[in-house]
């Protein structure tokens, strides 16, 4: 069976195809020039590299390779849509962008996903292939949260879902039920090192958006999340069991435990 993965930056994206191939899937890969990684090429049964401004290309590419399910993977920065000049965006890309009442990253992924949908291409749920990926529930490390940093991850969780259900990212850092940093158009990791340059052994809270489906936009964390926490001197990462990916599951557990750092799925 034939399915597309459009990737972005990141390791994920090479995760994702590497799964899907031992698994017996053809992989059809759609690389972001500028953001995927090289590294793609040994994932993939085909692949091809496109500007993300030439939506016509990517779509022409996809319906070209008998693709009629894809998985959106990896980090596309959301500053992007504002760069016009190095991404000169094709018709078909400013219509997507210009059609949007609000540019938040929700919006946007839902117009791409229609005109996926208008060419019979669908964009599916990683979890449907790769579910391992996704967060366990409970504690994942030797150390566990003390009581009140329980409260603080629970004060955490109900205000990460609220910017979420704005639009606005999935990433909080508190302090004693305190908002240290929210996350905007910078993403996860420069959002808690900013955080770390005001307080320290901080609680970072990653989640879902409430109106977001895992098709679209699946929230991440990795070693990079772990090392950044460390730099920012953050204690503990909550993340939202099921619906947030936790890329290289063992060896984030075990670096976290090297940096005596929480990882709860809850």
């Amino acid at each position: 069976m034939q399915i597309g993965v459009i990737a972005g930056s990141g390791i994920i994206p090479l995760i994702i195809s590497n799964a899907l191939k031992k698994k017996g899937y053809t992989v059809v890969a759609l690389a972001l020039k500028e953001l995927a990684n090289e590294e793609l090429t040994r994932y993939s049964d085909i692949i091809k590299w496109i500007n993300i401004g030439k939506a016509g290309k990517i779509i022409d590419f996809l319906k070209t390779n008998n693709v009629k399910n894809v998985i959106l993977t990896g980090n596309v920065p959301k500053k992007m849509i504002f760069e016009r000049e190095k991404i000169k965006p094709d018709i078909r890309a400013l219509k997507i962008i210009f059609s949007a009442k609000l540019r938040g990253d929700n919006e946007l992924l839902k117009i791409v996903e229609r005109e996926l949908l208008k060419e019979g291409i669908k964009i599916v749920d990683m979890s449907e292939f790769c579910p391992e990926l996704l967060t366990p529930n409970g504690i994942l490390t030797r150390k566990k949260p003390a009581k009140d940093e329980w409260k603080d991850i629970e004060y955490g969780f109900k205000i990460a879902k609220k910017i979420g259900q704005l639009d606005i990212g999935q990433t909080v850092v508190v302090k004693e039920r305190s908002v240290i940093a929210v996350e905007g158009i910078e993403g996860t990791d420069e959002t808690i090192l900013r955080a770390g340059r005001f307080v320290k052994n901080t609680v970072v809270v990653k989640v879902s958006k409430p109106q977001q489906s895992l098709r679209l936009d699946p929230p991440a964390a990795g070693m990079d999340t772990i090392i950044n926490m460390g730099k920012a001197t953050a204690k503990i990462l909550a993340l939202e069991a099921g619906k947030t990916i936790l890329i290289d599951k063992e060896k984030v557990i075990e670096k976290a435990d090297e940096m005596n750092i929480s990882v709860v799925g809850l």
